[in-house]
Protein backbone atom coordinates (compact mmCIF):
# COMPACT_ATOMS: atom_id res chain seq x y z
CA UNK A 1 0.00 0.00 0.00
CA UNK A 2 1.44 3.51 -0.97
CA UNK A 3 1.37 6.23 1.40
CA UNK A 4 -1.37 8.96 0.70
CA UNK A 5 -0.07 11.95 -0.80
CA UNK A 6 0.01 15.66 0.47
CA UNK A 7 -3.39 17.06 -1.21
CA UNK A 8 -5.62 20.09 -1.08
CA UNK A 9 -9.72 19.66 0.05
CA UNK A 10 -10.47 21.07 -3.77
CA UNK A 11 -8.03 17.96 -5.14
CA UNK A 12 -9.94 15.57 -2.17
CA UNK A 13 -13.54 16.68 -3.50
CA UNK A 14 -12.83 15.96 -7.05
CA UNK A 15 -11.85 12.37 -6.41
CA UNK A 16 -14.33 11.80 -3.95
CA UNK A 17 -16.82 12.83 -7.44
CA UNK A 18 -15.17 10.54 -9.31
CA UNK A 19 -16.17 7.86 -6.57
CA UNK A 20 -19.89 8.69 -7.28
CA UNK A 21 -20.51 11.55 -4.53
CA UNK A 22 -22.50 14.98 -5.45
CA UNK A 23 -21.99 17.74 -3.39
CA UNK A 24 -24.95 19.42 -1.68
CA UNK A 25 -23.36 22.35 -0.14
CA UNK A 26 -21.11 24.44 1.47
CA UNK A 27 -20.77 26.15 4.50
CA UNK A 28 -17.93 29.06 4.93
CA UNK A 29 -14.73 26.64 4.31
CA UNK A 30 -16.29 23.15 4.59
CA UNK A 31 -18.20 21.21 1.64
CA UNK A 32 -20.77 18.29 2.35
CA UNK A 33 -21.15 15.48 -0.11
CA UNK A 34 -23.48 12.64 0.04
CA UNK A 35 -23.99 9.58 -2.08
CA UNK A 36 -27.14 7.02 -1.71
CA UNK A 37 -25.64 3.58 -1.32
CA UNK A 38 -27.39 0.21 -1.54
CA UNK A 39 -30.47 2.57 0.15
CA UNK A 40 -27.96 4.66 2.93
CA UNK A 41 -26.85 7.85 2.75
CA UNK A 42 -23.16 8.26 3.06
CA UNK A 43 -22.58 11.78 4.38
CA UNK A 44 -18.84 13.47 4.50
CA UNK A 45 -17.90 16.83 5.26
CA UNK A 46 -14.68 18.29 3.41
CA UNK A 47 -12.26 21.11 4.85
CA UNK A 48 -11.42 22.98 1.80
CA UNK A 49 -8.73 25.53 3.71
CA UNK A 50 -4.86 24.22 2.26
CA UNK A 51 -3.95 21.25 2.43
CA UNK A 52 -5.13 18.39 4.41
CA UNK A 53 -3.54 16.49 7.55
CA UNK A 54 -2.78 12.85 6.79
CA UNK A 55 -4.74 11.77 9.46
CA UNK A 56 -8.48 14.15 8.43
CA UNK A 57 -7.49 12.45 4.82
CA UNK A 58 -7.42 8.99 6.44
CA UNK A 59 -10.72 9.16 8.10
CA UNK A 60 -12.50 11.05 4.70
CA UNK A 61 -11.69 7.97 2.69
CA UNK A 62 -12.82 5.49 5.61
CA UNK A 63 -15.86 7.55 6.36
CA UNK A 64 -16.54 7.38 2.51
CA UNK A 65 -16.26 3.83 2.26
CA UNK A 66 -13.11 3.34 0.02
CA UNK A 67 -9.81 2.04 0.80
CA UNK A 68 -6.42 4.22 0.17
CA UNK A 69 -5.94 2.08 -2.86
CA UNK A 70 -8.94 2.88 -4.48
CA UNK A 71 -8.82 6.19 -3.61
CA UNK A 72 -5.19 6.68 -5.07
CA UNK A 73 -6.09 4.92 -7.94
CA UNK A 74 -9.36 7.53 -8.40
CA UNK A 75 -6.70 10.61 -8.02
Amino acid sequence: MKKLPVITGYDAIKTLRKAGFIPTCQKGSHVRLKKIEDSKTIKITVPVHGTLKKGTLSRIIKDAGLTKDEFLRLL
